[in-house]
């Protein structure tokens, strides 16, 4: 039989805190891209002439980096599930007759 099981628990375990998190920082990012916060200017790939002709080219980036770390968000929710099916597969291993 096939097992899908790639991973060990601690494995598993350290991926679903460390997808939790991703999950939550990079939403949280990603509006405060969308709703253009002047603190993350500097995270934002501008050039000199995006500043001339009004704010229209910055927020176009804004937004742009915005739908950017929601698609990482939700990378991250996949390598969560991921990682807990690993887990549930690893306890299913546990109660297996060899």
């Amino acid at each position: 039989m096939v097992s899908l099981l790639c991973c060990g628990p601690k494995m598993a375990a350290c991926g679903i805190v460390l997808s939790a998190w991703g999950v939550i920082m990079l939403v949280l990012l990603g509006i405060f891209f969308n709703v253009h916060s002047a603190v993350l200017i500097e995270d934002v790939p501008t050039t000199e002439e995006d500043f001339t002709g009004g704010p229209e080219k910055i927020y176009a980036l804004y937004e742009q980096v915005s739908y950017n770390c929601f698609i990482a968000a939700g990378l991250y929710v996949l390598l969560g599930g991921f990682s807990f099916c690993q887990v549930r597969l690893n306890k299913r291993k546990e109660y297996m007759v060899r």
